[in-house]
């Protein structure tokens, strides 16, 4: 169990260094705003007719609001992992509101900073990250070269924590049986860890980087990821309002708030929507057309759904034969259902 504590420690790190990366902004800002900064002589610009100029395109909102709750994926991640956390209801509870209550007000801090050193168009001309372009405007390019390193680092946090949640939900699908040979995809051998999961994550992962061009390769992978979740999202909500309904009385350890949930499920309903809707232009990415990332989302979902009829549905009925699950033991000890035919006389 070496390499799962090893994982663990390690995302522990880079979250100490990306707390303390944007702290560091955020004081910055602050001195920035000051008027102390020579190289920066008004540091209020962004803040006069703040909103003149903003798009009124429902396209642009959405797919900026699918990169904005990309940056607050860090606690779903979490979330898959409850199981191996101690007393996981009451820690949701607690470390849900604490903690994304506290990434909101340091982003939004960290965004006032951002402003005050750079005005909307010049961080658009830019090039570069809006860090990168704030320390090169407070600190010169040899701070805008060092914090580089950081901000790759903290990327690089990102992918594994995306990593350890990801590989672990694929294991866990293959311990249902809900996926092709689940006895090797949920297996833990050599090391206790799901390395068969991580190799499920890395095969559709590389295929995306290769077949997508390569300036657009980052915004279409959050995009494609985002809008189908959009999808499941709106249709839990729904569930969730549908079993308020049906089971008032069923014991929920943890209760959402009604007036939350409608918001959420208003805010799904136009992630889902607004990206069909045509932009100015027709479209923001020279390579990709506006709609390619939401077909591609609802094509992988109706692949999913056909696969499931076929092999639960379409074959048995086929066949004669119904699906029977059957549970197995691994030589590594983990427990997979395998679903076994039993024929129809």
């Amino acid at each position: 169990m070496i390499f799962p504590r090893l994982g663990v420690s390690t995302m522990n790190t880079f979250a100490v260094m990306k707390v303390v990366m944007v702290l560091f902004i955020i004081v910055s800002g602050w001195v920035v705003l000051s008027g102390r900064i020579e190289s920066i002589p008004d540091p209020n610009a962004s803040f006069r007719n703040t909103f003149a100029g903003s798009s009124s395109s429902t396209y642009d909102y959405a797919t900026a609001l699918f990169s904005v709750l990309n940056s607050y994926t860090g606690w779903s991640n979490a979330s898959y992992v409850l199981n191996e956390v101690n007393n996981p209801v009451r820690t949701l509870k607690i470390a849900g509101p604490l903690g994304l209550g506290i990434c909101t007000v340091m982003y939004l801090l960290a965004n006032v900073s951002y402003y005050a050193a750079a005005t909307p168009a010049e961080v658009a001309a830019s090039g570069v990250t809006v860090a990168s372009l704030f320390m090169d405007k407070v600190f010169g390019e040899g701070m805008r070269r060092a914090f580089s390193f950081f901000i790759a680092l903290s990327a690089f946090g990102n992918v594994t924590t995306v990593t350890f949640s990801q590989s672990r939900v694929n294991q866990e699908l293959a311990k249902e049986g809900v996926i092709p040979f689940p006895r090797f995809w949920a297996s833990s051998w050599p090391t206790g860890a799901p390395s068969a999961g991580l190799l499920l994550h890395f095969i559709p992962s590389f295929i995306v980087i290769i077949a997508i061009p390569f300036r657009d390769a980052y915004d279409f992978i959050i995009d494609v990821e985002g809008y189908p979740g959009s999808i499941v999202d709106l249709r839990v909500v729904v569930g969730l309002f549908w079993l308020r309904y049906t089971q008032p009385n069923l014991h929920r350890p943890f209760r959402c708030w009604y007036p939350v949930a409608a918001f959420y499920l208003v805010c799904q309903a136009f992630l889902v929507v607004a990206p069909f809707v045509r932009p100015p232009g027709g479209g923001t990415d020279d390579d990709l057309p506006y709609y390619l990332y939401s077909v591609v989302g609802i094509v992988v979902l109706v692949f999913g759904v056909l696969y499931w009829a076929v092999w639960r549905k379409v074959l048995p009925a086929m066949g004669r034969y119904r699906l029977e699950p059957v549970h197995y033991k691994l030589q590594d000890g983990t427990s997979v259902v395998v679903y076994e035919k039993n024929k129809q006389v």
